[in-house]
C-alpha cells in the first residue's frame, strides 16, 4: 500500500501541473466568489453530534486500489439521489482520477442538483487544490497525514481556513492521532484500515479515540462499517456518532435499504 500511495501522489503531482495550466488561482477564487451553494460541513456535523444523532457520510466512488471496480454502471448523480432519499447526512465524493476513477465534476454535478454537504475525497498535496476543490463545490477537504508531512498538512489546513472550507484530518496510527490534535478547528477521521497490511479493525477507532478525546470537534469513524452492530459497537466504545461508509453500501444489492438501516439506527 505504501508503494501505491507513492504512485498515487506522483500521479497527483502531474494532474496538479495540468490543472494549474487550465485554472489559474485567480480564476478559481473568482469562481468561489460567484458561487452561492456552499454549506458549512463542520457546523452541520457538530450540531448533529451535540444532538447525539448518527451521521452517515455516504461515499460515492467507482473503484479503489484494494477493491478494483466497485460499480460498473457508475452514475454519481443517481447514487447521490439514492443516498439522500435514504438518510445520508453528508456525501463523500472520490475525485482522484487514476486509481479511484473519480472526477471533480462529480461534485459540481451533484451540487447543481442537491443541497447537501460534500467532502472532496482526494489526495491533497498542494495548497492550490483547496481552491480547486471549493471552486467545484466541495464543502470539506481531506488531509491524509500519512500522505503529507506535518508542515505541508498545516499549510493546506491554513489555506482551507482562509478559504472558509472545512477540513477532515485522517489518521491511521497513534502518532498521527497525536499530531492531529494540533489541528484544533478540524474534524478528525480515524481510518480503521492498516495501510501496510490493508487489514481493517474497528479497535483502531477505539484505541485512537482515547488519544483524541480532548479534541473539541467531531470525530469520524472510517472503513469497516458493515452492519448496525458495528455502529453500535463504535458508539458504545468511543462516543463517535459519525461514520464514513462506502463499499458496504455500494456493493449491496439494495443500496437504499442498507443505508436506511444505518441512518435510522436506534441506540
Amino acid at each position: 500500500m505504501e508503494n501505491i500511495l507513492r504512485e498515487i501522489i506522483n500521479k497527483k503531482k502531474e494532474k496538479i501541473v495540468n490543472y494549474k495550466k487550465n485554472y489559474s488561482t485567480n480564476r478559481l477564487l473568482d469562481d468561489i466568489k460567484n458561487a452561492n451553494n456552499f454549506i458549512n460541513f463542520k457546523s452541520k456535523i457538530k450540531k448533529r453530534n451535540l444532538e447525539k444523532k448518527i451521521s452517515i457520510i455516504a461515499e460515492i466512488k467507482k473503484a479503489s486500489p484494494s477493491a478494483g471496480i466497485i460499480i460498473k454502471n457508475f452514475n454519481p448523480l443517481n447514487i447521490a439521489k439514492l443516498y439522500i432519499e435514504n438518510g445520508a447526512s453528508f456525501l463523500s465524493v472520490l475525485t482522484e482520477e487514476d486509481f479511484f476513477l473519480g472526477k471533480l465534476e462529480h461534485i459540481k454535478n451533484i451540487k447543481s442538483n442537491y443541497k447537501i454537504p460534500i467532502l472532496c475525497k482526494d489526495f491533497f498535496i498542494d495548497t492550490y487544490q483547496v481552491a480547486l476543490a471549493k471552486s467545484f463545490g466541495a464543502d470539506c477537504i481531506l488531509i491524509i497525514l500519512s500522505a503529507v508531512d506535518k508542515i505541508l498538512a498545516k499549510d493546506i489546513y491554513q489555506t482551507a481556513q482562509d478559504l472558509n472550507i472545512s477540513t477532515l484530518i485522517e489518521v491511521h496510527s497513534e502518532s498521527e492521532a497525536e499530531t492531529a490534535l494540533s489541528f484544533e478547528d478540524s474534524i478528525i477521521g480515524i481510518n480503521n484500515r492498516n495501510l501496510k497490511t490493508l487489514e481493517i479493525s474497528l479497535n483502531t477507532s477505539v484505541k485512537l479515540s482515547k488519544i483524541l478525546n480532548s479534541h473539541k470537534n467531531p470525530l469520524v469513524c472510517e472503513s469497516g462499517i458493515n452492519s448496525t452492530e458495528n455502529i453500535k459497537f463504535i458508539v458504545e466504545n468511543t462516543e463517535i456518532y459519525n461514520f464514513l461508509i462506502g463499499e458496504s453500501l455500494l456493493k449491496n444489492e439494495d443500496i437504499g435499504s442498507k443505508l436506511k438501516e444505518f441512518s435510522q439506527i436506534r441506540l
